[in-house]
């Protein structure tokens, strides 16, 4: 792992929680018959509109490479905010659950409307409450322990 603090915040903290999230969104849409192309595919219509379902594999392939260039920000832009907000680092846990809600919450209603994503926020209960855990503990809250790692090392 990288030695300068803010390299290992973002990568370890972006790579983990972009493992998680993409593990659970196949896992779970798996489950309701979508294949994991799909949901790949689906991630990368963001940036490609309707047309990422016509693109095959290399639609699927740009899709994760979004997806965890996604998280790689959010981490970077809970670093950032740590470097000005110590209480990021000194309730790491907190902090982390309540910036997974807000990643949630700003994906679903600021960033996925302004894309060219073909589909609209629609509240399914289950859907919308396994969205919001997965993004609370494992999104928010490994972007957060891996800044809290990242400062004790400086």
């Amino acid at each position: 792992m990288p030695r300068n603090s803010a390299q290992f915040a973002i990568l370890a903290g972006g790579a983990i929680a972009g493992a998680i999230d993409i593990t659970y969104a196949i896992v779970f849409s798996g489950f309701r018959g979508v294949p994991a192309a799909r949901i790949l595919q689906s991630v990368a219509s963001g940036l490609l509109g309707v047309g990422s379902y016509r693109g095959g594999a290399p639609a699927a392939a740009l899709g994760l490479f979004l997806h965890f260039l996604i998280a790689f920000i959010w981490a970077a832009i809970f670093y950032l905010a740590s470097r000005r907000f110590e209480v990021l680092t000194r309730h790491p846990v907190a902090s982390g659950i309540l910036y997974g809600a807000v990643i949630y919450a700003a994906m679903n209603f600021v960033v996925l409307p302004l894309s060219a994503f073909p589909g609209r926020f629609t509240f399914v209960p289950l859907v919308v409450t396994t969205g919001v855990l997965v993004h609370m503990f494992g999104v928010g809250l490994p972007i957060a322990l891996a800044t809290r790692r990242a400062a004790a090392r400086t």
